[in-house]
């Protein structure tokens, strides 16, 4: 799989940061060789999810178990915030419905710790409806740009991450014995369930998702969640889905069984971040491993357009080479998005 290469021009990337005590979601421009913030926000804790609108607002919504979601207009500065209910946690990520009339939000029902499609209006940020997610700890979501299988464009892909969590213990991870992670399927209409598939080890945790719109395929970011070091260090950290079968990925070197993030590598295939060994690893579209990029720290992945970009401590990996930045370095989170 040879590295992207594309015409090198400026590029905006909605990301979320903690700069020194404060918790920021913003826009940063990355050029040929450096970057630097253009607009940001803060917020009042740690964003995770992120998602771009067509009109120039963003979304972003807090980390798991979060209490807020946000629409920011950066051109203007205008913000709009919804704050959940008692019962009710956010998981992490947000997107919209392709008419942009309706939201949905991966949440958990703090009663009874199973995972909850929001639905949510649009204009108003006010949930009008919920689906249940078949499982435990939903995490990133993603709607089918395309058919894949016999599941028709629009279904709604839920990875849930499966993990039990009470809503005293936060983030804390109890009971792994009773792990059960898995990729459902929803009408996009109703929320029925249409198919749900699990791996063969019950430790892997799906969290993050990507579609190749060249092999019509769906990548799953793999977090490893093993009672044994060994098992969990050479753990997957990527798993694939062609709308028949889940698979894990093939041939691939410990990397600490941690998958940061995930996308689409320009011309087919997968790149999932992996920032606790410090690189990049890339697979083709079936899972098989190709090779890696070291990178420190490396995590916030996107990809556009034929170019990508991968956080890391201090600087941007990409088809344009390496950027650094013009201040002090910030501390980025899993995700970022390219808008420009």
């Amino acid at each position: 799989m040879p590295v992207a290469r594309a015409a090198r021009s400026d590029a905006t990337l909605l990301a979320a940061w903690q700069q020194q005590d404060e918790q920021r979601i913003g826009l940063l421009g990355v050029g040929d060789t450096s970057w630097s913030v253009q607009r940001s926000l803060v917020v009042p804790t740690r964003a995770h999810g992120l998602w771009a609108e067509a009109g120039g607002s963003v979304l972003a919504v807090a980390r798991r178990p979060g209490d807020w979601l946000l629409r920011w207009h950066p051109a203007s500065g205008r913000t709009q915030w919804h704050w959940i209910g008692e019962d009710r946690r956010f998981n992490g990520h947000v997107i919209a419905r392709a008419d942009s009339t309706t939201l949905w939000t991966t949440e958990t029902n703090l009663d009874t710790a199973q995972g909850r499609i929001g639905v949510r209006d649009a204009a108003s940020l006010e949930k009008t409806g919920e689906w249940a997610t078949h499982g435990m700890d939903p995490h990133q979501l993603l709607a089918l740009p395309q058919a894949v299988g016999d599941l028709p464009a629009g279904t709604l892909m839920v990875a849930n991450g499966g993990i039990p969590t009470l809503p005293e213990t936060g983030r804390s991870k109890r009971e792994l014995g009773r792990m059960d992670s898995s990729l459902v399927a929803l009408h996009p209409d109703s929320g029925a369930l249409l198919g749900q598939w699990r791996l063969a080890d019950p430790f892997l945790s799906l969290r993050h998702l990507a579609f190749d719109p060249v092999s019509g395929t769906l990548g799953i970011a793999l977090q490893a969640e093993h009672p044994q070091a060994t098992d969990k260090a050479g753990a997957p950290v990527l798993a694939v889905w062609d709308g028949r079968t889940l698979r894990a990925a093939e041939g691939q070197p410990p990397v600490a069984g941690y998958g940061g993030d995930i996308c689409a590598w320009p011309g087919g295939g997968f790149a999932v971040s992996c920032p606790r060994t410090h690189q990049l690893a890339l697979y083709d579209a079936r899972g098989v491993w190709q090779r890696a990029l070291a990178h420190r720290e490396a995590c916030a992945l996107a990809s556009r357009d034929g170019r990508w970009w991968l956080g890391g401590a201090t600087s941007v990996l990409g088809d344009q080479g390496e950027a650094r930045p013009t201040m002090a370095p910030l501390q980025l989170d899993n995700h970022w998005v390219a808008v420009g």
